[in-house]
């Protein structure tokens, strides 16, 4: 269907718990899978993604048990105030380091869950993302003035598109501070992974 025979990276997506983990590590798991396909010459590269609050725990023990050649794990402003998970995703960013293994971020324009008490979602993500362009730039600004991040992936609704590759474009205009004080002052700003939607 994609219409191409080779694809650059596959990655193990949601991997965001040591049970998980397990999973996909185990003899038989999709880990053995992918591995197969890039030998096969079907992909170059192999990575893992996660989504929740020990995402970065997961992916540095993912990291130990195989060589992934990228990782794909959240980071915003508002995560990075929880010791434990900066703590967690500081760890990540060592190893990365040492092994010369791209991270790339998600998560850097949500704004926290949709309220249970919203049915009307407005936008096409299980988050509700920002959407003022404002925002945006700081909270895409703040995560690109961390030299290890290789990428950013950008929120999964077509309007919110055009404002982060404008964030993005204009990210080296805002310094880490100033980015951090438009973000500190921003309106019901929380974890997205409080409450994850199944």
């Amino acid at each position: 269907r994609l219409q191409t025979d080779h694809i650059d990276l596959i990655q193990l997506h949601s991997v965001g718990n040591l049970e998980r983990l397990d999973l996909v590590t185990a003899a038989g798991g999709a880990l053995e899978a992918v591995v197969r396909a890039r030998d096969e010459g079907l992909a170059s590269w192999i990575g893992i993604t996660g989504h929740s609050h020990d995402a970065p725990a997961t992916h540095l023990e993912a990291l130990r048990r195989f060589p992934f050649d990228s990782v794909l794990s959240p980071l915003n402003w508002v995560l990075a105030q929880d010791p434990d998970y900066l703590d967690g995703y500081e760890r990540l960013v060592e190893e990365v380091k040492r092994h010369d293994i791209a991270l790339m971020i998600i998560k850097s324009a949500a704004r926290r869950n949709w309220p249970r008490d919203d049915d009307d979602h407005r936008y096409a993500t299980w988050y509700e993302p920002f959407d003022d362009q404002a925002t945006i730039d700081a909270a895409v600004a703040w995560v690109l003035s961390h030299n290890e991040i290789t990428g950013i992936a950008t929120a999964g609704d077509v309007r919110i598109f055009p404002l982060i590759i404008e964030a993005e474009r204009r990210a080296a205009e805002m310094s880490r501070d100033e980015a951090a004080e438009v973000l500190g002052r921003a309106s019901s700003y929380s974890s997205p992974f409080i409450d994850i939607p199944i």
